[in-house]
């Protein structure tokens, strides 16, 4: 060497910086009171004006992509963010009035044995 240290690079040039999950959430890993499930979904609610200054990147894209009922699931892999980092952002955006969460209907609980077994004989067809 040449007494010259180049700084170590902790990014990918095609990728971009990396970001953890916790320096987005803000250190924080629990989602807001009343849990999300990974199939609850997600809307924007009608705005009356400019999104507010202090969202994050993030949580602007959710909101943005909101506009149609999005699941839990989808927004993580829409965003390619951890479920939990996307529960905590969608709990902030709970908290400020931004989205709605509704839980999809469940037309019958009363699956019976029969039925689980034939889903699990087509599944290993596949």
């Amino acid at each position: 060497m040449d007494g010259k240290e180049t700084p170590e690079l902790w990014y990918d040039a095609a990728a971009g910086p990396v970001v953890r999950p916790y320096a987005i959430t803000r250190g924080r890993a629990q989602p807001a009171p009343g849990g999300l499930d990974m199939i609850s979904l997600v809307v924007t609610r009608a705005a009356a004006g400019p999104l507010p200054a202090e969202l994050s990147p993030e949580q602007a894209l959710i909101v943005e992509r909101c506009t149609r009922p999005l699941s839990v699931a989808e927004i993580a892999a829409e965003l390619d963010l951890p479920l939990g980092t996307v529960r905590v952002l969608l709990g902030d955006l709970l908290e400020a009035r931004l989205i709605e969460t509704y839980e999809p209907l469940v037309l019958d609980d009363s699956v019976g044995e029969d039925m689980l077994e034939a889903v699990l004989a087509g599944l290993r067809l596949l």
